[in-house]
């Protein structure tokens, strides 16, 4: 008997929720993400309150479920319902905090998603002084996509005073937020 594709994401939902297996959750998890990518399954993963499960995983320790969690939220988050659903539950800051990565993938995801989480309501909190900091960081890394990535956020995203303060707080500054690994 085939599923629906309600049934089908519920039990995945249900296999995360119930398996010991760390490498079981990854991969539903990584699942689940690939799923975020389709806009016909954000109401179920919305009914099924998979954002809430993205966003738990990101202070997670494994840093496969963070990967596979902020990439999920990455996809979802272009969808309004799924974007106001994020800012209103304090998503913001989880996502902030998945910029020190050592994950490359994490962080790329992790800097999108802000950009698509800007709207002029949540820019305070998307385009804080210290994001900005890191962003100049990641625009001056070797890795091209981050830095393509980061100067588009600065670009877009921020306002050349912000940029501008930034900058010359990090003159005055040795801590940071590392740069992830290649």
């Amino acid at each position: 008997m085939e599923l629906g594709r309600l049934e089908y994401l519920q039990a995945l939902v249900t296999e995360f929720q119930v398996t010991d297996s760390t490498e079981a959750k990854e991969q539903v998890l990584a699942n689940l993400a690939n799923f975020a990518y389709d806009p016909s399954n954000y109401e179920y993963l919305r009914q099924l309150q998979v954002l809430d499960l993205f966003l738990d995983m990101l202070t997670e320790d494994n840093e496969t479920l963070v990967e596979f969690a902020m990439g999920g939220l990455c996809n979802l988050c272009l969808d309004k319902t799924n974007k106001e659903y994020i800012l209103e539950a304090n998503g913001v800051e989880p996502i902030i905090n998945c910029l020190s990565s050592s994950n490359e993938e994490t962080v790329m995801s992790a800097v999108t998603t802000l950009m698509f989480l800007t709207t002029p309501r949540s820019r305070a909190q998307t385009a804080a002084l210290p994001v900005v900091e890191c962003m100049l960081r990641f625009s001056l890394s070797a890795n091209t996509r981050l830095s393509n990535l980061a100067s588009i956020f600065l670009q877009d995203y921020c306002s050349p005073p912000q940029v501008e303060e930034a900058r010359n707080l990090s003159k005055h500054t040795a801590v940071g937020i590392p740069l992830p690994k290649d």
